[in-house]
């Protein structure tokens, strides 16, 4: 096994700037240093599509009164002059516009009179599990998504945009709402599924060599499934309760795909359980591995020493001093030419004695390994499968 380096895990700084205490509801505080936001606007109607990168939010309020469909896409919540700009061109409540600014929110779901505003947490699988905030407002006519840095996982909406796909091309911002959700749910069952095979390895190193590496690297597994439990479960009932929510914006053929959606989220809630109870396991057989590895050399060193102590008796009763001419009692054998060979044969009689006596008892040789393997076996963990 090669040695096992524990990764030092930093936390996710927000990238945010808190308005000052007792400031009304609402505020946005400006960073100076904020980069400029990146715009990238869809607009598509069934049998035409543009799909262009935009420097202002003036150019969005020109090209949006020609189509029926808008999907603006803004990386760069720091920046506080296109937030309020994107804002007032749909009509975004400031509380939402708060909310996309300070990038701690959990997902939630919040119902305003035009419109809808849904958080959800995108998995950044190369940042040890970090996630980023993907804020978007399902309007009549339009969705706007903001995310904080560059890169996501909606090419695969795009591509089914520019294929011109009946079904999403339709121009229902509730469907392109659910397109976007799901991709990122799904995004990360391909991190979920990988536990599987770090926990296969792991399983066979807790059994055969139970060490601090193995102990760090199960406990790291146990944190990273914490970590994205905290993040599925509220993403679940988000989905939940866009699902079952009665709200104009929300049409009754786009719930039977958020159903589907929820199910997603609901195999992968499961598949954390699965490995979370895995990962609790296999530091249970830990624990019984090494207690069965220390009552080993326990009790090798306890034979070792039961046969060792009838020898330090002769060994010390010989290495008292004596007088054979006072008594014939005070050991007359130290006078005898054969003493020393008959005493060291009657110390080799005892231990191998013993040591035969210790293998019937089923104390040592094979049958104590046998003994052993079973106890490591009931140590051990299978993989429940999941139902």
């Amino acid at each position: 096994m090669t040695k096992h380096v524990r990764r030092k895990r930093r936390r996710r700084q927000p990238n945010w700037h808190k308005p000052p205490v007792g400031a009304e509801p609402g505020l946005l505080t400006p960073d100076p240093s904020a980069p400029p936001a990146q715009l990238e606007l869809i607009a598509y109607s069934p049998e035409q599509m543009i799909e262009t990168k935009i420097s202002s939010v003036e150019e969005v309020a020109a090209l949006r009164g020609r189509w029926p469909m808008a999907w603006l896409n803004i990386v760069g919540v720091q920046d506080v002059g296109t937030v309020e700009r994107v804002g007032r061109l749909f009509n975004l409540h400031p509380l939402a516009l708060e909310d996309v600014r300070n990038v701690h929110q959990r997902p939630k779901l919040e119902e305003y009179p035009d419109h809808l505003y849904i958080v959800v947490r995108l998995l950044d699988h190369e940042k040890q599990l970090a996630t980023e905030q993907v804020s978007l407002f399902v309007g009549k006519d339009f969705v706007v998504s903001f995310l904080e840095d560059p890169g996501d996982c909606f090419d695969p909406v795009r591509r089914r945009l520019r294929q011109g796909k009946l079904r999403i091309r339709q121009g229902e911002p509730d469907y392109l709402a659910y397109t976007l959700i799901d991709a990122v749910i799904d995004a990360y069952f391909p991190v979920v599924e990988r536990f599987s095979d770090r926990l296969d390895s792991v399983e066979s190193q807790v059994i055969e060599s139970p060490g601090t590496e193995v102990l760090h690297e199960v406990q790291e597994i146990k944190h990273d499934l914490l970590t994205l439990r905290r993040t599925i479960w509220p993403m679940r009932e988000v989905v939940g309760a866009l699902h079952r929510q009665e709200s104009p914006l929300i049409r009754a053929e786009t719930r039977i795909y958020l159903r589907d959606c929820y199910d997603h989220t609901v195999q992968l809630m499961d598949l954390l359980e699965m490995y979370r109870e895995l990962a609790a396991g296999m530091m249970d057989a830990y624990l019984t591995s090494l207690s069965i590895r220390t009552g080993e050399v326990t009790k090798l060193l306890t034979i070792i020493a039961t046969v060792f102590i009838p020898l330090t008796f002769v060994a010390g009763l010989y290495g008292m001093n004596f007088k054979t001419d006072k008594s014939p009692w005070n050991m007359p054998e130290l006078e005898w030419y054969w003493g020393y060979p008959f005493v060291l044969a009657v110390m080799a009689s005892v231990a191998l004695t013993m040591v035969l006596y210790f293998r019937r008892k089923g104390w040592l040789g094979a049958r104590a390994r046998i003994g052993t393997e079973d106890n490591t076996a009931n140590g051990s963990i299978s993989k429940p499968s999941p139902e």
